[in-house]
Order: structure tokens, then sequence, then C-alpha cells
């Protein structure tokens, strides 16, 4: 007899919502689903952005997030049916029994703590170990999943971390006080490829080597592949399907997974540089105030009027930086930044409304990048009403339209950010970036919380507005299917410097230096045993230097 450690049965969960104007409204957001999955094992829950993957992993520690609720069914830990636990036990199974990696580790840490406190706090508030034992295990983690500086990284602040870094770290601290389930709800999405080859590995080995199960839940078929011994594939709060690894990759049943299975990139040909460039970054050098190393280091690109510059790179190689920098929000020491013909002045602060009208960013974490506060109508009309002075029906009819753009449809615009998944609201910051009608859109990870579909119909939006408006684009992204999908030329960064650069056919014609063929060689394929097979061929290749 398997050894069943999570038996959910029948599950439903619903919420209320308010339509302006209406009373509220009782909806059935996921719609009877079953599982179980036995010690030891991983289940992946694959899905669209709003199919119910998060909401159903959290199911498994009794919790509804922002007003969710759990109307039906049962779900058993260890054999009890946890629905019925008094708030006590609750307690008691959250962060011991069970633990979770969330999705934007930057939302999840305290700014004001130290990354070892944060990390070892629940295994110390459970009284699991002692904090030198904590402390250890902590360090151990830190080493494991491949972070800088083990013995001291857990010394640093949330901010003095990349974002890769920080998720990492989260997983550190799910992992700390060795629970019997981790809910990991996407923990690779803000790693870049090389990293998340490690991390996956470091999860695969903590799960065998200590017992622990996991609900898996992204929106990477090719990743979950690597990881799970089950798939479940959802949709609008349903199962579509569910069977082993291989019976979903290679024998699924269904439309919609075989749709999943069979999504190609996009292909885009490569248009050459004509004119004058919107955006030039000569010789720029930069470092953070208060530290006396340089993150950039003597970086020079180019981008074209109604061209792709993908940006690529590990994480800390100074992709986002060179953002910040182009921005205004860091200024360089050195060199100059110059944007459809005017030089920039180097502080954000000194810039005139056209330099921020016309080049528009769109940020890698959507948590943290809008008011939660405010409606998604608000949010996006808020460039319509201080760039154009639209108001009232006017700024609302637009506001649809960007909606409609993004695939979003109606509904969405009287909502708040709590109310939407993490890929409708990187929708909603696209939205917001649209609407002020710039030159350049510098877009930092914009794909990497969508699922495979959605994100090629992001991908397909962004180019059609290009080919319409003319836009340019600097696309930040560790996500090599979706440089060849997007780039018409190439920034390979590391350490802060630009190692290779060049038209996407040259840069991805060998050969290679060392750093890309390590970039291309980690992107994920959907093959049964593809990463212990690179991870065998990278031992072979350490062994043979």
């Amino acid at each position: 007899m398997p050894d069943i450690l999570l038996d959910v049965r029948n599950l439903k969960i619903g919420a209320t919502v308010y339509p302006p104007g209406e009373a509220p409204q009782d909806i059935e957001i996921v719609h009877g689903v079953s599982f179980t999955l036995e010690k030891g094992k991983v289940l992946g829950l694959i899905g669209e952005s709003g199919a119910g993957k998060s909401t159903i992993g959290l199911s498994s520690m009794a919790y509804g997030r922002g007003g969710v609720r759990i109307t039906g069914g049962e779900v058993f830990v260890s054999g009890r049916d946890i629905l019925k636990e008094r708030p006590g036990g609750l307690r008691a199974l959250r962060g011991r029994e069970v633990t979770y990696v969330a999705q934007s580790a930057a939302a999840a840490f305290n700014p004001a703590k130290k990354i070892i406190d944060q990390v070892i706090e629940t295994t110390l508030m459970h009284g699991l170990a002692t904090r030198a034992e904590a402390e250890a295990r902590a360090v151990g983690l830190f080493r494991k999943l491949g972070l800088p500086n083990p013995d001291t990284f857990g010394e640093r602040y949330p901010h003095q971390v990349s974002g890769g870094q920080l998720q990492r770290a989260m997983t550190a601290m799910a992992l700390c006080p060795e629970p019997d389930l981790v809910v990991f709800d996407e923990p690779t999405t803000a790693l870049d490829v090389t990293t998340q080859i490690d991390v996956l590995a470091a999860i695969k080995e903590a799960i065998h080597a200590t017992g622990v199960a996991a609900l898996y839940i992204t929106h990477d078929l090719a990743v979950v592949a690597q990881v799970s011994d089950d798939i479940m594939v959802l949709r609008n709060g349903k199962t579509v399907e569910y069977g082993t690894v291989s019976e979903i990759i290679e024998t699924p049943k269904e439309e919609y997974t075989r749709a999943l299975v069979s999504v190609h990139a996009i292909e885009h040909e490569e248009k050459k540089p004509t004119g004058e460039p919107v955006l030039k970054v000569e010789n720029v050098t930069a470092r953070y105030k208060g530290t006396n190393f340089d993150v950039l280091k003597n970086v020079s690109v180019e981008l074209y009027p109604g061209q792709t510059l993908a940006v690529v790179g590990e994480s800390g190689s100074g992709k986002s930086t060179l953002a910040r920098a182009i921005t205004g929000l860091l200024p360089p020491t050195k060199g100059r930044i110059t944007f459809a013909g005017r030089e920039l002045s180097k502080e954000l602060k000194d810039r005139k409304l056209d330099d921020l009208r016309e080049l528009q960013m769109i940020y890698q974490m959507a948590d943290v990048a809008m008011n939660p506060r405010h409606t998604v109508g608000t949010i996006i009309g808020r460039p319509l009403e201080f760039y154009f002075g639209l108001k009232g029906e006017a700024k609302r009819k637009r506001v649809q339209e960007l909606l409609d753009e993004i695939e979003m449809g109606t509904g969405f615009i009287d909502r708040y950010p709590a109310e939407l998944s993490g890929g409708q609201k990187q929708r909603v910051c696209i939205a917001r970036a649209l609407a002020a009608k710039p030159k350049l859109i510098i877009c930092d990870e914009v794909t990497s919380a969508l699922d495979p579909l959605v994100a090629a119909g992001i991908l397909r939006l962004l180019l059609n507005l290009q080919q319409i408006e003319g836009v340019a684009y600097l696309f930040i992204t560790h996500d090599l299917a979706t440089v060849k999908s997007i780039a018409d030329s190439i920034a390979v960064m590391y350490q802060g410097a630009v190692q290779r650069y060049g038209g996407k056919t040259d840069v991805l014609t060998p050969p290679f230096d060392d750093y890309t063929d390590l970039l291309l060689s980690s992107v994920p394929e959907m093959k049964l045993g593809w990463l212990e097979h690179v991870l065998a061929h990278r031992k072979m290749e350490s062994a043979g230097n």
C-alpha cells in the first residue's frame, strides 16, 4: 500500500466578488478537485495564470488568501482532515509539517531583518532546533542551493541580494524546519536558466534525502517534467488531465494538454538596424551608493527604433541594474546615455516630462509595482490622466481597450491587485506602460510569471505593437526561448560587463564563449531525464578539466 501523505477529496473553493453597483456575489473558483500525494513524491500542478494552482496548493495548509475560502471537500495530511482542525492545530501544522515557497520572494521577506533571521524564524518558533543548529542548517541549505558566500550570505538584508538569490533563500527557509510537505509556488520563476538547474537539482536531492513530499506549482511544463512524479493539468479551477509525467508529456489525451506540450517559440526574423539609434549607452559604469565596487563596467549597447535588444545573463549579472541606469534610478559614475537624439540627465529627478513618458519600464516583480489599494482601472488610468489629460468615460474606455489588448477582457477594471493572479498582475503592468505611448519600453522579465500559452500571446502583442507604433524594447530576460522569439540583437552580460554582443544570428551562432555556451545549454527541454543528462554532462566536463 502506498504511504499517502496528502489526500485531497472533491475540493471546492469559493470567493466573494463585489460588482460595481450590485450586491456581493459568491462564486466558485475551484470545482471538485481530487488527488493524492505519497511521501517522498512530487506532484506538479500546471496550468495557465488563474487556473487555481496556487489556491489549491495553499489548501494543503487549510489556507485561503485574499478572501478565498474552502467551501467543500476534505484535505487529509498524515491521515487527519486539517479542515476540521482548530486554529491552534493549524498554527502547529503551518511551518512545521507543511511549508510554503511563495512566487514573489521580494514581497515575502521583511526588508528590515537579516536574511538568516527570517530563514530560521519558523524553525525556532516551533522549537525544532536551537539557534546554533538552525543556523547550521540554513548555511548548509545556502550552500546546497548555490548561494554565494554561504557562511555569511545570511548576514545580508533582502535588498542587498538579487531577486534570484532571494528566491533561493526562501527555498532554504521552507526546507529548514525539515517539513513533511513543501508547497513550491513557482520557485524558479525569478531564476536564470543556469541557476534554475542547480535549484531544481537541489530540490530533487532534498526530496530524495529527507523523504519530504512536494507540490510543485508552475506554468513551465518543461521544468515540472524534471522534478515531478505525476502531473495534474488545471484550467479554470478544474482538472483537465492527471497522470504520470510520461503520460502527460508523451501521450497527452486532452486538447488543452496537447496545446501546452506542443507550444512553440514565435518565429521572429531579425531586423537589421537602420537610421539613428533611439537609445545609445556609451561606456556606462555605475555603483550603488555606499559601496566601493562597480556593478556595471564600461557597458556600451545600442537600440534602434522598432527593434528589440535582449539583455540576457544570470541573476546578479547586471541586467536590471543596466535598466536602472537608463531610467535614472541609478546614476552612472561614468559614460553617457542618449535617448531619442538627446542626452539624458543622469538622475531621474532632472529629466523632462517627455523623457518620462517616452521611456517606460515594466518591472519584474508585479507584486511590489502596484498600489494594492488602487483598482486596475486606476492603475492603468494614471498615465492616461497624467500624460494625456484623459478623464471620466474617455479614460475608462481607453483602459478597457488596453485590457482587451492584453487579453484580460471584461470584468477586471474594478478589481484590486489582491484579486488577481501573478500573471494577471504582470499583464496590468504591461498595460500601464503601453498607456503612455512610449518610444522605448524596458521589459524586465515581463513574461516570467506567465504560462507558455499566455506568454506567447503577450510576445505576439508586443511584436504587433512594435510593427504598428515603431516602439523599441529593451527586453531583460533569462529565458533563451523568449530571446529567440523577440530579439533583433542580444547583449550577454556577466558580472556587470557585456560578454557577447551583436545581432541575434551572430550571437546565437557558434563558436561560443564558455558563458554563452552554458546559458544556451541550460534552457529546459520537454524531455524525461533532461535535467539528469545535463548535470551528468557537466560533471564529466568538470572532471575532464
